[in-house]
């Protein structure tokens, strides 16, 4: 399980960026942050990460405190960020020199093949699409299967056409080890596909307004009813947590959205 206990996170230039966030993420379950901006998505992110510490409270997975960047934690960023002087193989493998070749090898092809990118190996970064170096970015992220793997509005750059396909493909590679994932996005449609949870952050301190279960089975039909049920449910709250006013001591909305789980 991954427990984000009581977080708080004041920076020294005296911004208020978090408050109060606790939230239990359970083993296997997908969560999507999602708020307005200033709300502190990428900085809780960055927290669970261990690329930045809390001012207050702890992050765990399993038990384990997460101060550091942890090897049991994946992350995948807006861009690519590939290493652009190793092929799309080498890049995919870095960081399982622990492996023999032939597991490592074979954990690329399986990879490579799960996104429609078999026979890409040999390639170079430079040679890729923005689709494609994004589909290499989150194999490499999932080949050392992480426990908790984290994604920071991972498709925001990609058209929407190459966005969705990418959202099947990630929820694919997911379904192979089925690791806890968090998942900030600005795009609600995209949390209402993939997440089992949509967890709405309210700005200035970020804090949670609203904890919305999605019970939808997958795969999820992007146009049907009760998906576009789920996307008002979690809009509502979205437009709830903007206007209105700062909640109390407890970091909870005193009046959810209707239809959320909280």
């Amino acid at each position: 399980m991954l427990s984000i206990d009581q977080i708080c996170k004041i920076y020294p230039n005296g911004t208020h960026a978090l408050e109060r966030i606790a939230l239990d993420v359970d083993a296997g379950e997908i969560v999507a942050l999602v708020g307005g901006s200033g709300c502190g998505k990428t900085t809780l992110l960055r927290m669970i990460s261990g690329l930045e510490r809390p001012t207050r409270g702890t992050v765990s997975l399993d038990g384990d405190a997460i101060t550091t960047p942890h090897p049991a934690v994946g992350m995948v960023f807006q861009e690519a960020r590939l290493l652009p002087w190793l092929s799309v193989a080498e890049n995919i493998s870095f960081g399982l020199d622990h492996l023999p070749k032939s597991e490592r090898d074979q954990r690329v092809d399986e990879a490579l093949l799960r996104v429609g990118l078999s026979g890409y190996g040999k390639r170079w970064p430079r040679e890729l699409s923005g689709g494609q170096a994004q589909r290499v970015s989150i194999v490499r992220a999932l080949v050392a299967q992480p426990k908790a793997l984290l994604l920071d509005e991972p498709f925001s750059a990609l058209d929407a056409l190459t966005r969705a396909s990418l959202q099947d493909h990630l929820l694919g590679l997911w379904d192979a080890h089925r690791p806890t994932m968090v998942l900030v996005t600005h795009d609600v449609e995209e949390a209402v596909l993939l997440a089992d949870r949509a967890i709405v952050l309210q700005p200035r301190p970020g804090r949670i307004f609203a904890d919305i279960t999605i019970e939808l089975p997958r795969p999820r039909d992007r146009l049907s009813p009760e998906f576009a049920d789920a996307k008002r449910q979690v809009m509502q709250a979205l437009d709830g947590s903007l206007s209105q006013p700062a909640p109390g001591k407890s970091g909870t909305a005193t009046q959810p959205a209707a239809g959320g789980s909280y």
